[in-house]
């Protein structure tokens, strides 16, 4: 690994770890990184997995006192995050690395979507309504397959299941789903690592560099407006998509 390697993969975990822990969306950093350095889609996805998952157990952690307010709801949902993402995972590790390159555009065009979008529909299609439990654990399934598939934007998709139940306390929620997708990560991590996925040269480099970020961003999101992180999120977003299909699709 060269030096200008090990730079960009450090900066690019700090960056995702401070974007997740004030806005969410540090994937949309890290992932391309790990493809800029020459890592390969299946590995690069799985690296990613394990390099920010550290910062989501502290984000969990930190919430636990909500949690103590959240029992009845806690054990089936986590059923469900763990059972959907370890399914998710391993059709990761099944899927062939040539079709998952042709993914790679598609999958960051519906996060970037979620992350652009998911919260105004979400408001629209909850207002008023209360589902049902067992409902809104379908629901989680459905999403922790794709979290351990993938995972952008899977936040957002959370907060609406959450909202479905008829949450409004914007704590217990963050709480909960950050339980939540430490339990899809995690177990999605120890998929990987079993079936050699993981690449721990630019992984440890990464996981340093998310824990690192993860820290600071603490730390700014008492002065930086959540706001203006999520614009600067979508822009990278938005350029990561374009080019990932001009990448793929156009260039020769």
């Amino acid at each position: 690994m060269t030096i200008a390697t090990f730079v960009l993969l450090f900066l690019a975990a700090v960056a995702g770890g401070a974007i997740n822990s004030v806005a969410g969306g540090g994937s949309f950093v890290a992932f391309p990184a790990l493809l800029f350095a020459g890592v390969a889609p299946v590995p690069a996805n799985a690296t990613n997995t394990i390099a920010l998952w550290p910062g989501s157990v502290a984000s969990a952690v930190a919430y636990r006192r909500e949690l103590q307010e959240l029992r009845r709801e806690l054990a089936p949902l986590a059923v469900a995050a763990l059972a959907g993402g370890l399914a998710g995972s391993i059709l990761l590790l099944r899927t062939r690395e040539s079709t998952f390159v042709l993914l790679i555009p598609w999958l960051l065009l519906f996060a970037t979507l979620l992350f652009s979008f998911g919260g105004a529909v979400a408001r629209r299609l909850t207002r008023g309504a209360r589902a049902p439990l067992a409902l809104a654990v379908v629901a989680q399934l459905g999403i922790s397959v794709y979290g351990g598939y993938f995972g952008g934007g899977m936040g957002i998709m959370m907060l609406a299941v959450l909202t479905l139940l008829g949450m409004t306390h914007i704590h217990r929620m963050n709480a909960l789903k950050n339980v939540l997708g430490t339990l899809i990560n995690g177990v999605a991590v120890v998929a990987f690592v079993i079936a050699g996925a993981v690449r721990w040269a630019p992984g440890v480099v990464m996981i340093a560099g998310g824990i690192t970020g993860g820290y600071a961003g603490a730390a700014i999101a008492r002065r930086v407006d959540p706001r203006h992180v999520r614009r600067l999120v979508l822009c990278i977003a938005w350029g990561m998509t374009a080019y990932f299909f001009w990448r793929t699709y156009f260039h020769a």
